[in-house]
């Protein structure tokens, strides 16, 4: 059994017992989450009812992208770097 869930705008697929980085939410470690859930298939059937629980376990910051901007001959550079806030959560309940 699987269920395809949406949260922070984008959609991901869990199972019972998964870990998933999703984006930030602003949770204490330790709570428990209901996010919407958009389809959930148990033995071949789909259905677009259902809830799904997670756990929080932890927040944290992706892996630093860089950004570069040069325009030729113009002597302009920009050097910028980012980390993505992310949530790291557990599903424990499919229904």
């Amino acid at each position: 059994m699987y269920a395809i869930i949406k949260t922070g705008g984008k959609q991901y697929r869990v199972e019972i017992g998964t870990r998933v980085r999703i984006e930030k939410l602003e949770l204490e470690p330790g709570t428990t989450h209901k996010p919407e859930v958009v389809l959930s298939v148990k033995d071949g059937k789909i259905s677009q009812k259902g809830t799904v629980t997670v756990k929080v376990l932890e927040h944290g910051l992706g892996d630093k992208i860089d950004i570069f901007k040069y325009k030729a001959k113009k002597n302009y550079r920009r050097r910028q770097g980012h980390r993505q806030p992310f949530t790291l959560v557990e599903v424990t309940e499919i229904k």
